[in-house]
């Protein structure tokens, strides 16, 4: 009997064992299964996360692009504007060149008649003086300061200088 009820318990032993070992196991097998689970659900976050973030990226990508047109359009219309701008400032250049040249040539004219003026003036004061020459107490010669000869407001280097 002795050897029945040491066969028996160590036959529970092993069952012990054999148990404790499925159990074990089974601590293990649902160890792994948990973190399985959470190596998916750690994995899906990290999908959803990476997505989001690509979308964000996206979304800046269309900004940017958006951004540039918008930029590309006004340089382009600044562009165009600039070149208007400079093609009337080329037209108001050579006009101002014109007019310059005009305005030159009428001061060449003006001076011209000035000048023939005062020759004409001074021709006449010589010849007038030539007539009153001969006339005694009237004459140039006698009497210079004669008001018939020159203006009274008129100096007389003034008259032969103009």
């Amino acid at each position: 009997m002795a050897s029945s009820s040491g066969a028996s318990s160590g036959s529970t032993a092993m069952l012990r064992i054999s148990s404790s070992e499925e159990d074990l196991q089974q601590v293990m097998d649902l160890r792994k299964r948990k973190r399985m689970l959470s190596n998916r659900e750690s994995a899906r976050r990290s999908r959803m996360k990476k997505q989001k973030h690509l979308d964000d990226l996206m979304g800046q990508l269309g900004q940017l692009r958006k951004g540039n047109s918008e930029i590309l359009t006004r340089m382009d219309f600044i562009s165009q504007l600039y070149m208007n701008i400079e093609a009337e400032n080329s037209v108001l250049r050579a006009q101002k060149a014109e007019l310059s040249h005009r305005l030159d040539s009428l001061n060449e004219i003006i001076e011209y008649v000035n000048f023939s003026y005062e020759l004409f003036e001074f021709e006449d004061a010589v010849a007038s003086v030539s007539e009153n020459s001969h006339q005694i107490g009237d004459g140039f010669f006698v009497n210079p300061w004669n008001s018939a000869n020159f203006p009274a407001n008129q100096p007389i280097m003034d008259m032969v200088m103009h």
